[in-house]
């Protein structure tokens, strides 16, 4: 509302041709945005596994009430949550905004598509997250490349079907547990 609908730029340097790699060109701040994303996803799988915050919030995830019962605020963890998610969603949205420049609308398609990498990947799997996101960028990419770009929103949701038909549960296959005291 104060800034209008308009596409803003955050980009201070001129544009300029990306480096060549094996035949594409990719931008450096493709390449910072690739390896942002890394370092944050393996900061992410480490903070979750050996910090007392990330089991907490594991064991929220996992049964609210137990944890509540051995003494774990799930209030508390689930502020921890947000705040993590938000931070990691805010770093997201700068880089996109590096890449592509800034409109209203600009994270919407990228919710989706991890969504679909999520539900690919299976719920609950770190590394099946990671195949989903490939397989999903790989397939859209190449349908570009072959048919046109107009098609690469149409092949995420074919994939997102034939992953739900054929396979629910994504590429994990575990079958989520909750036990009830």
């Amino acid at each position: 509302m104060l800034w209008g609908d308009d596409t803003k730029s955050v980009r201070t340097g001129e544009i300029k041709v990306g480096n060549e790699f094996f035949g594409a060109y990719i931008t450096d701040i493709q390449i910072i945005t690739i390896v942002v994303c890394l370092a944050l996803f393996l900061a992410c799988v480490f903070f979750m596994k050996y910090n007392r915050i990330g089991r907490n919030i594991r064991a929220v995830a996992s049964n609210p009430e137990l944890s509540n019962i051995v003494g774990i605020n799930s209030d508390r963890v689930i502020l921890w949550s947000f705040g993590i998610g938000s931070a990691l969603a805010a770093v997201a949205g700068i880089l996109i905004a590096f890449d592509t420049d800034m409109t209203p609308t600009m994270g919407f398609n990228w919710l989706l598509y991890g969504v679909v990498a999520m539900i690919i990947g299976g719920v609950g799997s770190n590394w099946g997250l990671v195949g989903g996101a490939l397989l999903l960028a790989t397939a859209q990419h190449l349908a570009a490349y072959y048919i046109g770009s107009q098609w690469m929103d149409a092949v995420a949701y074919i994939i997102l079907i034939l992953f739900l038909i054929g396979k629910p549960l994504g590429f994990s296959g575990k079958r989520l547990k909750k036990i009830e005291i």
